[in-house]
């Protein structure tokens, strides 16, 4: 009596679920969600009606469509109000196996063009580190230096150093 009595608790159940509709979350839900993760609503849509939201690559809501680790002055540890940054990225590649990323190390204009390109060295293998240490594998990162040779601000003082001062995670294919 109790397997047929759970097996049709069990029927009405699935039953239930498969007739669900799909419903669009509200805006404020999708924003509050795990940075990994796309919305169901986003899934759900037609290929020809997907919004940005349906990849969170690119939805400016989502923590992924931020890209940039910035450092001290001639510094290339990862500070703590970044990590969840790179925390969610890693997140992402380590369910995304095929997704591949370059770190691309920056500096400001101080100190020599070789002591940069060493520092931004540094600066894209720290972020590197991080990433493989939440699981991410070593095929999936590339990185590169850049020096002080692509600058994001081009004044001459520290509101500009600062914005130059970074490394950039830049998804292949984008």
């Amino acid at each position: 009596m109790k397997r047929i009595l759970l097996s049709t608790l069990l029927v009405s159940l699935l039953a239930a679920c498969a007739s669900q509709e799909t419903k669009e979350q509200p805006k404020a839900a999708v924003e509050n969600r795990g940075a990994a993760q796309p919305s169901a609503g986003a899934e759900a849509q037609p290929a020809g009606q997907q919004g940005v939201a349906a990849n969170p690559l690119k939805d400016p809501n989502n923590i992924l469509s931020k890209r940039s680790v910035y450092f001290d002055f001639d510094k290339y540890d990862v500070k703590d109000e970044y990590k969840p940054l790179v925390e969610a990225h890693s997140r992402y590649l380590t369910s995304h196996k095929d997704a591949k990323i370059t770190v691309q190390g920056n500096t400001d204009e101080r100190g020599s063009r070789e002591y940069n390109i060493a520092l931004g060295n540094r600066r894209a293998d720290s972020v590197k580190k991080v990433m493989g240490a939440m699981g991410v594998t070593d095929s999936q990162i590339e990185t590169i230096s850049f020096g002080e040779e692509k600058p994001r601000a081009a004044c001459h003082d520290e509101s500009c150093w600062k914005e130059n001062r970074r490394s950039d995670i830049v998804y292949q294919g984008e």
